[in-house]
């Protein structure tokens, strides 16, 4: 195809969205410094930008077929697609490296069947390296390491394996641990048992306690990990000393590392490490593979790393999915003999039934959580979420259509029905009269609980505490950012009725009642990318009152479950959003007691399995979803897929 064609095409490709103006100007700049190169490798450039949008880390070349079967590829691409098909050298350019990085001047790097841009492939490279490095430099079991775990986890069901207790074995034993599993597994809690197993072994043999690090990749993980973590500490089983040294402040990954504005770049690097012997991150399925190799970059090489997160639940926003790559095989366990034997020596527990003769040595330091604390057998959510997981369909629609009273379907819901349900809550039966309510309820809470304005700022505290907590009861989440069930326009529609019934005042600006999310991290601020405020009304020391925005503070305790307001004036916020509704992928890091999903009633590439179990369990206690049965079953049946080298890298294979 000539090059005035190709430039042709790519304009149609931008008018119709295929392409992004950025994916074409990759393509032109490749074009500019290698007039001689077949024309399928600007195209092939275009391609793999516009999938690392989608958050894959490259163009795998062996399943083009199957992309362009998936994707309906319009005729010019199938013309392309042959083009390299036919030329054996269709990538044989100085702007294309080999698998080992030369030359090394090569914007793409070509190992195997996947084509990388430079950037992701060293990335990926490092973070399996640094993987690896730390799987064989297992640390030496602590003494009386089984006497403590038996204490921490009495054996009262010989039957079951106790899986906490066998994460916390693998995770003294190792420089790198995974634990994960669904909501509810209790892994905040063993965790917790881990941290005091780790420095209450440490003090006995050392003066100094073990420096301990907490972080989360953004504010509302934070502050969840954070109330959760003080929580927990106040019932766990070890003596003051060791209290005191287990932290419960909990980091955003940014501000652990030492963000630099205007700057890809960390404070601390492989020049600065972090100082610390152990770091624990919360929700991993959120880090992207950059993030990631930032992380192993910046940790000393003798601390220990120890990942929380769902397998099962969304990735990453950016490139990559760490987790998943991570736990691919952790559902069967693939333990070698060696690991069975040394964790029934040391914990008691048999993984018998987990022992593979395909073991390889990630499996050896990854634990899943399989017992769920939150939703008991009989519970819908989580056999709904399981249903999910499993990709049974019938199984979803039979239960959506159950009387089980913590779920509620709406297959023919529209907008206005939507707006009506976020208002009011769903019919769910058997809820109690502030159960299943929505947004109605913290705008009530908020006129019925305001102080006097003479009440003292300690008063108002406590009531914008308490509002921000009933606003957390209820959640409207999106599948979609635009449209009419997207979060831009359900927001909009949701403002105007609370306006015409008289919950809020107005519904565009500040106004008293608003919910408001942060975009974009605001170190000034102390602010994180994902923090909710409500706009409030609060005294202004001269007998009037003035707006400003609570926010729950996530760095330091205070009043309110280890958590203290913050107020900031509405002026100093630039990057927020209104946030009666906001897309599953911002909820990751937050649980709600009702949660109302919205599916659009058009198919998507984005409606998918692990889409739908992230917005169900964001649910404590009633779920509402709204959706169309074959919306639902396509879902239910679509996974998502993140086209990595990260799995194979870390086995060698």
């Amino acid at each position: 195809m000539p090059i005035e064609n190709l430039d042709a095409m790519f304009g149609q490709d931008i008018a119709q969205h295929r392409l992004r103006p950025l994916d074409v100007a990759l393509a032109r700049f490749l074009e500019a410094h290698d007039a001689t190169a077949s024309t399928a490798l600007p195209w092939l450039a275009a391609l793999l930008s516009r999938q690392l949008a989608d958050g894959h880390l490259c163009l795998d070349l062996a399943a083009l077929d199957a992309l362009a079967e998936e994707q309906q590829w319009p005729p010019a691409w199938q013309a392309l697609l042959r083009h390299f098909h036919e030329r054996g050298d269709a990538l044989a350019s100085p702007l294309v490296a080999d698998g080992e990085g030369r030359p090394t001047s090569a914007p793409l790097v070509r190992d195997g069947s996947r084509l990388y841009l430079r950037r992701y492939w060293n990335h990926e490279r490092q973070v399996a390296a640094a993987i690896r490095e730390r799987l064989e430099r297992a640390h030496a079991a602590p003494a009386q390491l089984g006497e403590e775990l038996r204490r921490l986890f009495p054996m009262d069901d010989a039957a079951a394996i106790n899986w906490p207790s066998v994460a916390c074995a693998l995770a003294a034993r190792g420089a790198f641990t995974v634990i994960t599993g669904g909501p509810g597994t209790g892994k905040t809690t063993t965790v917790v048992c881990l941290l005091g197993l780790l420095q209450t072994l440490h003090l006995r043999e050392h003066e100094r306690p073990l420096r301990i690090r907490l972080a989360a990749p953004t504010g509302k993980a934070a502050a969840r990990l954070n109330a959760s973590i003080a929580t927990q500490l106040a019932a766990l089983d070890v003596d003051e000393a060791t209290r005191a040294a287990i932290p419960a402040q909990v980091d955003t990954l940014h501000r652990l590392l030492g963000a630099r504005p205007d700057t890809r770049r960390f404070r601390h690097d492989r020049t600065n490490p972090l100082h610390l012997d152990v770091l624990v991150i919360d929700e991993a399925s959120m880090i992207d593979l950059e993030m990631m190799s930032a992380v192993l970059a910046a940790l000393p090489a003798t601390a220990r790393l120890i990942l929380l997160g769902d397998k099962d639940q969304l990735s990453s926003v950016e490139a990559g999915a760490v987790l998943g790559d991570l736990c691919r095989r952790a559902h069967a366990g693939h333990y070698d003999n060696d690991t069975a034997q040394w964790l029934r020596a040391t914990t008691g527990q048999d993984i018998a039934p987990f022992v593979s003769a395909d073991a390889r040595a990630l499996d050896q330091q990854v634990a899943m959580l399989r017992h769920s604390h939150r939703f008991s057998a009989a519970s819908g959510i989580g056999r709904l979420a399981n249903a999910v997981n499993q990709g049974d369909a019938a199984a979803v629609r039979a239960l959506l259509s159950s009387a089980s009273a913590d779920l509620a379907w709406e297959p023919s819901a529209t907008a206005s029905r939507l707006v009506q349900l976020a208002i009011d809550g769903g019919n769910h039966a058997g809820a109690d009269a502030d159960g299943a309510r929505g947004l109605r309820h913290y705008l009530e809470q908020l006129r019925q609980q305001r102080p006097a304005i003479d009440a003292g700022d300690q008063a108002h505290d406590d009531w914008a505490h308490d509002t921000l907590q009933a606003l957390n009861r209820f959640q409207l989440l999106c599948a979609l950012r635009q449209g009419a069930f997207g979060v831009e326009g359900l927001n909009q529609r949701v403002a105007e009725a609370l306006r015409t019934r008289g919950l809020i005042d107005a519904g565009t600006g500040w106004y008293e009642g608003r919910p408001v999310m942060v975009t974009r991290n605001d170190y000034s601020l102390g602010l994180s990318n994902g923090d909710v405020g409500i706009c409030l009304r609060f005294p202004d020391g001269r007998g009037a009152s003035r707006l400003s925005v609570a926010f729950l503070a996530s760095t330091a305790p205070g009043v309110g479950g280890g958590m203290r307001v913050r107020r900031i004036l509405p002026s100093r916020l630039n990057e927020v959003v209104t946030a009666y509704a906001m897309t599953v992928h911002k909820s990751q890091g937050s649980e709600f007691e009702h949660t109302l999903l919205a599916l659009p009633p058009e198919p998507g590439p984005v409606l998918t399995r692990e889409l739908l179990y992230t917005g169900i369990t964001r649910a404590r206690r009633w779920f509402t979803l709204a959706g169309n049965e074959d919306i639902v079953e396509l879902a239910t049946r679509q996974r998502t897929r993140r086209y990595s080298g990260l799995a194979e890298r870390l086995t060698g294979r």
